[in-house]
């Protein structure tokens, strides 16, 4: 047989209750289980934020019904089936953001924004660009800016000194500024 968990609170249940609470307020229970109840409460969504507020409305809800309250030992499940039935209530009532419509619609063109054939012939010519040029430029080309590590990252790499990797550089990107299949697809 189980224990009911809330009643309606009548006379005789008040001096009974009162000698076998384990906390004394509801303030005394809210400071020993709300780390423990955070947690349940950050179980059933997905940001932080959503499960303190879920909790602070599974408590108020559970502070309306505190005097009811009979079997102290069961508060964390009351707790717990407060917070599981504002959730399902929450995401019930969760709103719609998306309409449907007779036509989709399109996004404004921007100015510069390329066509991705001419990004991808760009994206091509670039790299036979990189690949024309000597093997040691080429890595430290590729190390910098392809692979986005720093001067001396690459230095480390290829097993030289910083300063070679500035030179190297510096000269690679000369010839690639130069390269004559790049020079009509360069922006003004």
């Amino acid at each position: 047989m189980t224990t009911p968990v809330c009643t309606s609170a009548s006379a005789a249940a008040a001096p009974a209750r009162q000698t076998r609470t384990p906390y004394p307020s509801f303030a005394s229970y809210v400071r020993a289980r709300r780390p423990v109840l955070l947690r349940t409460a950050r179980s059933l969504t997905a940001n932080p934020c959503d499960a303190e507020d879920l909790l602070q409305t599974a408590l108020a809800k559970t502070y309306v019904a505190w005097e009811r309250i009979e079997d102290q030992g069961a508060l964390d499940g009351y707790v717990r089936r407060a917070l599981l039935n504002t959730r399902t209530s929450q995401w019930r009532k969760r709103r719609v953001d998306e309409f449907s419509c007779d036509e989709l619609p399109e996004p404004e063109p921007v100015a510069g924004d390329d066509d991705p054939a001419e990004r991808q012939a760009l994206h091509d010519a670039m790299w036979r660009a990189v690949l024309r040029l000597p093997a040691r430029q080429r890595a430290m080309v590729v190390l910098r800016y392809y692979e986005d590590l720093s001067e001396a990252q690459t230095a480390e790499v290829l097993g030289v000194s910083v300063g070679t990797v500035k030179s190297a550089v510096s000269r690679a990107l000369g010839k690639l500024r130069e390269d004559p299949e790049l020079v009509p697809t360069r922006r003004p």
